[in-house]
């Protein structure tokens, strides 16, 4: 390629990503505020429901709009190849030091699978190889923690859909829960939620590979949850198992994910 036209692709990487930034930092901005009043106020809202009420509220307004302004099935921003940082930054979990996690991980997942259960006709147990073995779908995106840090990386692995689709899922449920292998404050292990509209978006996907590698156990391998059009924590890593639900009331904490139940907003849609 010319000189000039190496350039002017690169001014244009560099415009789309200085494009994206603005609009991730004013979200991030956003939600973080958001998050921070939850937080700061959490004695005082078990105490008044009249706020809850108010921040449930703003929490559905907010689906509603991004859903509206992107469409069902719009399509977050997929990048070319030349955009693909180095280093993918991971977030959350980098090590995890659960039993079952340490002796799955010593003999390369070959013992591990995938459950997906609940409101199925059909429950599936899925190896590694099995999952490799499916169609999958390779997309470049850009990773957003709300943290307020992002890296572009390749993701590989079967579209979440079509996973959906061979066990059957009931007409009695609504969300899609992601349970993972990793303990935070050695505890409680982490977990996740999509509803079914996020978790059949054709960029809901299951991967294996980053940046056309296996999976690092930094980024949460074996396999971890790509939602391109959500913030970072909703991306779970480490996964055994997917259980399809009508509610979380009976789940942890009960508000659908592991940072949720400390007071970040279900909804985290960018």
């Amino acid at each position: 390629m010319p000189r000039n036209d190496k350039s002017a692709s690169r001014r244009t990487d560099r415009q789309r990503r200085n494009r994206h930034a603005s609009r991730r930092r004013f979200l991030q901005g956003t939600l973080i505020g958001a998050t921070a009043l939850g937080l700061g106020g959490c004695d005082r809202l078990s105490e008044s429901p009249k706020v809850a009420e108010t921040l449930d509220l703003a929490e559905r307004l907010n689906l509603r709009v991004q859903r509206f302004l992107a469409g069902a099935r719009g399509l977050a921003p997929e990048y070319p190849a030349s955009m693909i940082d180095k280093t993918f930054r991971p977030n959350g979990s980098t090590n995890p030091q659960a039993a079952r996690y340490r002796e799955l991980a010593a003999n390369a997942f070959a013992d591990w699978r995938l459950t997906i259960d609940g409101l199925v006709d059909r429950p599936q147990s899925l190896s590694l190889s099995e999952l490799r073995a499916l169609p999958a779908r390779t997309q470049i995106t850009r990773h957003d923690c709300v943290e307020g840090w992002s890296a572009i990386g390749q993701w590989t692995g079967p579209v979440l859909a079509d996973l959906l689709d061979r066990a059957g899922v009931q007409s009695a449920a609504r969300y899609v829960v992601f349970h993972c292998m990793d303990q935070l404050g050695g505890e409680d292990f982490y977990y996740e939620s999509l509803d079914l509209e996020e978790a059949r978006h054709p960029q809901t996907i299951l991967a294996y590979s980053l940046n056309g590698a296996p999976l690092p156990t930094a980024n949460g391998a074996p396999l971890r949850l790509r939602a391109e059009r959500q913030l970072g924590y909703k991306m779970a890593k480490y996964l055994s198992g997917i259980t399809l639900v009508t509610h979380f009331d009976d789940i942890a904490g009960g508000k659908g994910g592991y940072w949720e139940d400390r007071g970040y907003t279900w909804y985290a849609g960018i």
